[in-house]
């Protein structure tokens, strides 16, 4: 059964829009929403991440978490997803001359 997924994608090689431009549309560069099978989106993230280079990718797609989605990132991103309790949260790590990433307290 097609699910909705989102996409977005950042500095992928334009073959890679192409590519995904055959599943989903590109809503704004670089951001892409189409519903698709699992197989299709496993197919499709399989390549993306494989071809991310210096780029970077987020997939986000309905799951049966706690959230009701799950989320897949490939290549080097300040924003990273961590677990707490079952829940998804965000975290930022620090840029070159920033402070140290800190323990989150809970």
């Amino acid at each position: 059964m097609p699910s909705m997924v989102v996409l977005a994608t950042t500095a992928v090689p334009d073959h890679v829009h192409g590519a995904l431009s055959r599943w989903m549309l590109e809503t704004m560069p670089g951001m892409f929403v189409g519903s698709v099978s699992a197989r299709v989106r496993d197919l499709v993230w399989d390549t993306v991440s494989a071809v991310i280079g210096d780029g970077a990718a987020v997939l986000v797609y309905p799951a049966d978490t706690e959230q009701g989605f799950a989320i897949r990132t490939a290549g080097e991103r300040r924003r990273r997803p961590y677990e707490v309790d079952g829940l998804t949260l965000i975290r930022w790590t620090a840029q070159d001359g920033e402070a140290e990433e800190h323990e989150v307290p809970w």
